[in-house]
C-alpha cells in the first residue's frame, strides 16, 4: 500500500497504523489461503481424475496400433493413431511435470516465515503453474472419449445433455 493511501486512513481517522497493518496482514492469510486450497484441489483433480483417464485412453490407443502392427498393415494404417498417442503423452507428461512443480513452489511458499513473502510466492510461484495444468488438462478434454472423462466437459457445462 502506498504512504499517500495510509494517510487517508490515518488523516481520516478510519484506521490506526496498527490496525492497518492488522487487517493488510488478515488479507494477505486470506490469500494465502485461498491460493493454497485452489492449488491443493487442482493437483488433486489433475492427478486423480484427469490423469488416471488421460493414461486410460493412453492404453486405448496402444492397444489399438498393437492390433493393426499385428494384423500385419503398414505403417500408415495407424499412423494417425500414433501421432495421437504422442499428443497424449505429452499432455500427460506436461501435467505431471506441471503438478509436481506446483507442490514444490507450494511447499517453499509454506516455509517462508513472512505472511507478506508467502503470498508474494504464492501469487509469483505458485499460481502461474494454474494456468499450466489446465491448459493441457483442456487439450486431453478435447481429445479424451466423452465415456472415459470423468469430469463434466465444458460443452456439457454449456448445453446440459
Amino acid at each position: 500500500m502506498t504512504e499517500s493511501a495510509k494517510k487517508v486512513f490515518f488523516n481520516n481517522s478510519i484506521y490506526s497504523p496498527r490496525e492497518l497493518e492488522a487487517r493488510h496482514e488478515i488479507m494477505l492469510e486470506d490469500y494465502v489461503k485461498k491460493v493454497q486450497i485452489e492449488a491443493r484441489i487442482l493437483g488433486y483433480m489433475a492427478t486423480n481424475h484427469v490423469l488416471p483417464a488421460a493414461i486410460g485412453y493412453q492404453n486405448v490407443l496402444i492397444e489399438n496400433v498393437r492390433g493393426l502392427k499385428d494384423l500385419g498393415l503398414g505403417d500408415d494404417s495407424y499412423r494417425s493413431q500414433l501421432n495421437l498417442l504422442k499428443v497424449v503423452s505429452n499432455h500427460i507428461q506436461e501435467i505431471n511435470d506441471n503438478v509436481e512443480a506446483m507442490i514444490e513452489a507450494r511447499k517453499r511458499a509454506n516455509a517462508c516465515g513472512d505472511m507478506h513473502k508467502c503470498a508474494a510466492l504464492y501469487c509469483d510461484d505458485v499460481k502461474p503453474y494454474f494456468d499450466k495444468v489446465r491448459y493441457h488438462a483442456d487439450k486431453l478434454e478435447l481429445i479424451i472419449d466423452d465415456k472415459m472423462w470423468p469430469l463434466p466437459k465444458y460443452r456439457e457445462l454449456l448445453f446440459l445433455r
